[in-house]
């Protein structure tokens, strides 16, 4: 099996300021025994941003971006050094690769980003993955590690995703405020109703903590990857979870089947903007397969260019799918509604009939699913 194991900073330093060494042995343990029984493991791993503080004894910087990328520029070669160390002790090697939203918006770099994964999986390495802190800014920024836990799964065409945290999994409430609140053992669908469990944002629960982590769910089980949340501290918790053994919740990947471009969808470029559909349009892509017309479109959202991804949602907001547009946003707003044969009067040139290709989009709802099985 080919597993990414997500370790968050809670997870790492067991709430304190600076790296917690024998908490951090334990999970090499874990992953290295998985690595020895035969499984592929990636971790991603926080931390570098707690190990920057610890060097430099916890200094007073102001609240910035600049202030991080520092940090991360200090620690995140301490925290590879303490990863090396401790996988020395089980005769493991690793390998360090650093990530930002450059990386897998443009196709080539996704797909060179997916050969040096599996090259270093298949000479045994154990590839740590984090975002480049050091340089990120908010337009590269691929947002937090639960997020690009669920990209590098998706890079790696990994079966399973462990996000660790400090946290037993997902509750039907805020068990720190809610003592009636059940842990949710298996989730099938993420639906309304988990998102508002989940905590919105600006929420305690929701920012940064549990919200971002059905974000990363939601990414990888549409890319047909079983999720798991789960409590980091347990004895020996990623190894029971790779057997088999229960814990946390489960997120169970979506049967429908997922090509390697439209994984790259999942996982590459923000959405420049979106096109507004009518029903009918809707039917077409989900029951019948077929591409996006103009003719199909009610509105156009956003200043997007040709070849930039598009979220693709109905009269209600609700996101259908995610493509690759063929059309600027200022000629979509042209044709909205035409007819293909009146593109290139309109025009004065035509990129072909499509607003966005069958082969160039992935459908991000269960509805097509259900209405082929009923």
């Amino acid at each position: 099996m080919k597993v990414v194991v997500k370790l968050g900073s809670s997870v790492l330093t067991g709430g304190t300021p600076q790296l917690n060494r024998p908490m951090m042995v334990e999970l090499a343990r874990q992953c290295a025994q998985l690595r020895q029984a035969g499984h592929d493991v990636i971790i991603c791993s926080s931390g570098a941003v707690a190990a920057g503080r610890a060097v430099l004894g916890d200094p007073d910087l102001p609240a910035t971006i600049t202030s991080k990328q520092l940090l991360a520029a200090v620690g995140q070669g301490r925290l590879m050094q303490v990863w090396g160390n401790l996988f020395d002790i089980y005769n493991e090697h690793v390998a360090q690769i650093l990530l930002t939203r450059s990386d897998v918006k443009s196709r080539t770099r996704y797909l060179n980003a997916r050969d040096t994964l599996n090259a270093l999986l298949a000479q045994g390495i154990i590839p740590i993955v984090n975002e480049n802190d050091a340089v990120v800014v908010e337009e590269i920024k691929l947002g937090d590690n639960d997020n690009l836990s669920a990209l590098v799964a998706i890079l790696a065409e990994a079966e399973l995703l462990l996000l660790m945290t400090d946290q037993d999994g997902l509750y039907t409430a805020d068990p720190r405020q809610d003592r009636s609140a059940e842990l949710i053992p298996e989730v099938h669908e993420i639906t309304s109703h988990i998102w508002s469990i989940a905590g919105g944002s600006g929420t305690r629960m929701g920012t940064g903590g549990m919200m971002t982590k059905i974000q990363s769910a939601e990414t990888a089980t549409r890319a047909g990857i079983d999720v798991i949340i789960a409590r980091g501290y347990t004895p020996n918790i990623i190894v029971e979870l790779v057997d088999g053994i229960p814990h946390g919740t489960k997120f169970v990947a979506q049967p429908v089947a997922v090509e390697n471009r439209q994984k790259w969808l999942l996982a590459g470029a923000k959405s420049a903007g979106a096109l507004v559909i009518d029903s009918g349009a809707v039917k077409a892509l989900l029951t019948m397969g077929k591409s996006l017309l103009p003719a199909g479109i009610t509105a156009v959202e956003g200043d997007f260019q040709r070849g930039d991804t598009v979220a693709i949602v109905d009269a209600n907001g609700r996101k259908v799918a995610r493509g690759i547009t063929r059309y600027d946003s200022q000629s979509l707003q042209q044709i909205i509604g035409r007819q293909s044969a009146e593109i290139k009067p309109k025009l004065g040139y035509t990129y072909g009939n499509n607003a966005v290709h069958r082969n160039d989009m992935i459908i991000l709802t269960l509805e097509r699913q259900i209405t082929s099985d009923t």
